[in-house]
C-alpha cells in the first residue's frame, strides 16, 4: 500500500520539481530576514526563491557572520525563469542591485553585460581552487567574475540497483548494453525507461544529457554549431540522441501514462522499482528524497551511454555564480568580497551542505560531500573524480532552441520521427541564432 502523502508534502515537492525545471529551462521578491548584527556592515544577498537554494543561503550567511560579527547579511529572493531574468537585467542597469546576487554561469552570464556591470575577482586567491570548467563558464574578457554557490548537475539515468541486483544487471557503458538491459527489465514485468511528459522539460535528457558523447566523436561541435556549420539533423553524433528517443517508443520501453506523468510520478516510479530507469537532471534526487525516502537510497547514476566504452562519461551542468556588482562599495565591496571568497570555500560548501543537502559535488577544490548523501550523489562525484565528463552545450554556446521540449515530447511520443524532429530543432535554433546576431547565419 502506498503511503498518503501530507499536503505540507506535497507542496515541498512541488517546490523541489520547479527546481528541476528551471534549470532545465535556465512567488514575489522580499527579504527574509537578516543574519549577524551589530552596527558594522549590512550586506544584502539576492538569490532564487527555490526552496533549497534560500535555505543554503540563509545557512552561509549564519555561518559567515558568525566568523565575522561586525557584518549582517541580508537574504533577499527574486522568482526564477523570465520574470527572475529581468529583475536582474533591470536592477544592474538601474544601480539598484543588492551587494551580492545570485545568478547563472554560461551564456546567461554573458547577457548580462559582467565587464560593465561586476567587480571582477581574477586576482583574489580563492579563485585558484575553483573548477576549470566553472571558472570558465564566470569568465568574460580573460576576467573572472563569480564563485560557485550550489552543487554542479548532471543529465544522466538515475537507476535502480535493487532492480539491478535482482535481475543481475551491470552498469552499462556503451548503449547497446543499456538496451540489453532494458530488453531484460522489460521480460521481468518492470517499466525499462520511466518518462514524465505531463512535465514536457523532462523530455529533454536523452538530447541534453547526450553532449558528452557528442563531444567525444565531434570535439568542434560547439563551435562549428554556434558558427551554423554543425546541425543536430546532419551530425550522426548530435542526431543520436533523438534516434534513442525514438527506438525507445517504438519498441514500448516506456511507461504507459508516460503522456500525463509527472516528475514526482516517475520518481516514485524508479523509488518503488517499479521501472529500472529514468533520465533525469541530478538536482531531482533531492525531490526523489521526498517522494520516496526509503527508495532514494536504492538508486544510482550513471551516464547515457554512447557506442565507445573508452569515452564513456557525464555531462555537466555548472552551478551557478554569486556576483558583486559594481555598485558595491566601500566597506560593503569589501565585506561582499569576503562573503564570496566564505562560499568558495570548504567551510562555505559546508554551511550549503547544511541548509541543503548537496545533489552533486560542489565546484570548489577541498570541498568534501557530507557523509548521508544518497548514493546517487556519490556515484556523480565519481565521475567527476575521474574526469569522465564534459559540459553541457550550454556552457559552450549561446545558442539553446525555446521549443527543444515540445519536439523531444513529439519524438519521444512516436508523433514526429526522430531526422524531422532534430531538422524541427535545427530551424527553431537558426531563429534564436539569427536573433542574436550571430556570424554565419544569415
Amino acid at each position: 500500500m502506498r503511503k498518503q502523502t501530507s499536503p505540507r508534502g506535497r507542496l515541498r515537492m512541488i517546490a523541489l520539481a520547479a527546481g528541476v525545471a528551471l534549470a532545465l529551462a535556465g512567488c514575489s521578491a522580499g527579504s527574509l530576514g537578516s543574519s549577524g548584527g551589530g552596527d558594522g556592515v549590512s550586506l544584502t544577498f539576492l538569490v532564487t526563491s527555490n526552496e533549497n537554494t534560500v535555505r543554503a543561503a540563509k545557512s552561509v550567511a549564519e555561518a559567515f557572520t558568525a566568523q565575522n560579527p561586525g557584518v549582517t547579511v541580508d537574504v533577499e529572493t527574486r522568482p526564477g525563469g523570465s520574470e527572475g531574468d529581468n529583475i536582474i537585467k533591470t536592477r544592474l542597469a538601474t544601480g539598484d542591485m543588492t551587494d551580492l546576487f545570485l545568478y547563472n554561469s554560461g551564456s546567461l552570464f554573458q547577457a548580462i553585460g559582467p565587464v560593465q556591470n561586476l567587480v571582477p575577482v581574477t586576482d583574489q586567491p580563492w579563485v585558484a581552487q575553483l573548477e576549470d570548467n566553472f571558472k570558465r563558464v564566470v569568465t568574460a574578457d580573460n576576467q573572472v567574475y563569480g564563485s560557485p554557490f550550489g552543487p554542479q548537475m548532471t543529465g544522466a539515468v538515475l537507476y535502480n540497483k535493487k532492480v539491478y541486483a535482482e535481475l543481475g544487471l551491470q552498469v552499462p557503458r556503451t548503449w547497446d548494453e543499456f538496451m540489453a538491459n532494458n530488453a531484460a527489465v522489460k521480460a521481468a514485468g518492470l517499466v525499462p525507461v520511466i518518462q514524465t511528459y505531463g512535465d514536457t522539460y523532462t523530455s529533454q535528457l536523452f538530447v541534453l544529457g547526450d553532449f558528452h558523447n557528442v563531444a567525444a566523436a565531434e570535439p568542434d561541435f560547439p563551435e562549428r554549431y554556434t558558427a551554423g556549420q554543425a546541425k543536430y539533423a546532419t551530425s550522426p553524433a548530435a542526431l543520436k540522441g533523438w534516434q534513442h528517443l525514438q527506438e525507445l517508443h517504438d519498441l514500448g520501453y516506456y511507461n504507459e501514462d508516460f503522456p500525463t506523468a509527472k516528475l514526482e510520478d516517475g520518481l516514485r516510479k524508479l523509488g518503488a522499482g517499479e521501472g529500472a530507469h529514468y533520465p533525469m537532471l541530478s538536482n531531482a534526487i533531492a525531490t526523489l528524497a521526498v517522494t520516496s525516502p526509503e527508495g532514494a537510497r536504492d538508486i544510482g547514476i550513471f551516464p547515457i551511454p554512447g557506442a565507445d566504452p573508452a569515452k564513456n562519461g557525464l555531462t555537466v551542468w555548472s552551478p551557478s555564480g554569486i556576483y558583486i556588482p559594481k555598485t558595491t562599495e566601500g566597506a560593503e565591496l569589501e565585506a561582499a568580497k569576503k562573503l564570496q571568497a566564505f562560499i568558495a570555500s570548504p567551510a562555505g560548501c559546508d554551511a550549503q551542505s547544511a541548509g541543503s543537502t548537496p545533489t552533486g559535488p560542489y565546484a570548489v577544490d577541498g570541498c568534501e560531500l557530507p557523509a548521508d548523501v544518497v548514493p546517487a550523489t556519490m556515484d556523480f562525484q565519481g565521475y567527476i573524480d575521474a574526469g569522465t565528463y564534459s559540459p553541457a552545450l550550454e556552457f559552450l554556446s549561446p545558442i539553446k532552441g525555446p521549443a527543444l521540449e515540445q519536439i523531444t515530447v513529439e519524438v519521444g511520443s512516436g508523433i514526429r520521427p526522430a531526422a524531422d524532429g532534430a531538422a524541427l530543432y535545427d530551424q527553431d535554433v537558426r531563429k534564436q541564432a539569427l536573433q542574436l546576431g550571430l556570424p554565419g547565419w544569415d
